[in-house]
């Protein structure tokens, strides 16, 4: 029997990887977290295709999509992001990556880039995915669709304790407006914009616990 494609979306810090992950561990699902894909990329464009004023040349790093490779290897039962060999897991969650990833995220050659990438894992069923447009662009006949959202400041504590259990130091006023820029270039830009999908089942966590988000999603699961 062919297992299900499942499609997660919503806003940065509503905990759409980590309970994707536990979904896929429950349900023997592939989990791919497109959101480290395009961090990835940032990640790379960052370090490859920056300016001497440290500006990321979007044309530099479209010449040089094809020397990317990214692959998600699994490593003590995490999926782990790799950048040409490299493990990037890391890397991916600092300041600097956050701040650019919107950008890098609405160009319409990164996003063509990854989309084939995405669908062809999840053609053969038994995947979930999480991201901005995996409902309304990337996979839009998903099985089923979640869209997750939690009030802002929530979403800020959730993302100060993470950056916090990663080493990377931060106030709680960074991260609260990086949020705030994040949603508003996510949802304003002209290609593929974070919205929920028609058919997606809202989730509002604010006041749930990840392992109560979890259960609820799992009940509309059959």
């Amino acid at each position: 029997m062919r297992k299900p494609v499942i499609a997660i979306d919503g806003y940065s810090s509503t905990g759409k990887s980590s309970i994707s992950k536990v979904i896929a561990k429950k349900l023997g699902l592939i989990h791919m977290d497109t959101g480290a894909l395009y961090r990835g990329v940032t990640f790379f464009a960052i370090n490859e295709c920056s300016d001497e004023n440290g500006k990321i040349d979007l044309e530099k790093l479209f010449k040089k999509l094809n020397d990317i490779h990214l692959e998600f290897k699994k490593i003590d039962e995490e999926l782990i992001l790799f950048l040409n060999g490299n493990d990037i897991s890391k890397e991916i969650r600092t300041n600097e990556v956050s701040g650019n990833v919107s950008l890098i995220a609405c160009q319409k050659e990164v996003r063509d880039y990854l989309m084939e990438t995405q669908r062809s894992i999840a053609q053969k069923g038994g995947v979930i995915m999480d991201g901005r447009d995996i409902g309304t662009v990337v996979l839009p006949d998903a099985d089923y669709k979640f869209f997750l959202t939690a009030s802002i400041d929530e979403r800020t504590k959730r993302r100060f304790l993470e950056l916090q259990s990663l080493g990377i130091e931060n106030s709680e006023t960074e991260v609260r407006e990086n949020l705030i820029s994040r949603d508003k270039i996510d949802s304003e830009r002209a290609v593929a914009p974070l919205k929920k999908a028609d058919d997606a089942i809202l989730v509002d966590n604010s006041k749930m616990t990840k392992e109560e988000t979890i259960d609820y999603i799992l009940s509309f699961i059959s």
